[in-house]
């Protein structure tokens, strides 16, 4: 589990091809502290577990589904990438329950200086944006963001200069892909009710089906 508050931004050094999967080494700007085999981090926004560490850099590897499902297939050396390490108990959760799941790509559609502020203007694939609600949580490349102006599967958050200087998106350019996870609770309170919906459906036709009631 994350808080979507990146830690530190890495360097992807090298990608190598694993069976059908790959290993990515990431170089830190100092060695990440007490960085453990085993470990999970959060690399913009997929959860990956550190299988080697060696000073400033770590090597996490990248199942097929995630290569399928994320931006990270597409990486090239030298990329910036936002780097969390899980949360720990008794930490401050300064953003929003990130599971590292990400639900899927998007693209950034506009970008426009408002001020000190820079709003910045996403599209979300349908599954994922069914999950948008305005002022609601949404991690984009693990970045714990607000989104507003929510319609049309797009969305708008509003980036501070210490976003941007702290994360990759202060580098980010209409049409860059961007991976996306819609807030837990959104995800689970539909869940949830979808599955009460069926279970008040199946019981309606079970009613309907039945015998009718006997009189006298």
């Amino acid at each position: 589990m994350f808080t979507g508050i990146i830690e530190t931004t890495g360097r992807l050094e090298r990608s190598t091809r694993v069976r059908s999967g790959a290993r990515l080494v990431i170089s830190t700007p100092r060695p990440l502290p007490r960085l453990r085999l085993g470990e999970s981090v959060a690399v913009n926004g997929c959860c990956l577990t550190v299988v080697a560490t060696k000073g400033r850099t770590f090597g996490v590897d990248v199942s097929p589904e995630t290569l399928r499902k994320t931006t990270l297939g597409a990486l090239r050396p030298g990329a910036r990438l936002n780097l969390e390490r899980a949360l720990r108990m008794g930490d401050r959760l300064g953003g929003h329950l990130v599971q590292g799941h990400v639900d899927g790509v998007g693209t950034v559609a506009a970008i426009r200086p408002v001020g000190d502020w820079v709003e910045y203007v996403f599209t979300a694939p349908a599954h994922v944006a069914r999950h948008l609600v305005e002022k609601g949580s949404i991690a984009v490349d693990g970045v714990s963001l607000t989104s507003y102006a929510t319609k049309r599967g797009r969305f708008t958050v509003a980036l501070i200069p210490e976003t941007l200087r702290r994360t990759t998106l202060g580098t980010a350019k209409p049409g860059d892909r961007v991976n996306l996870e819609a807030d837990v609770v959104a995800k689970l309170v539909e869940r949830c009710t979808r599955r009460a919906r069926r279970r008040s459906s199946a019981h309606g036709r079970r009613v309907e089906g039945g015998r009718p009631p006997r009189v006298g």
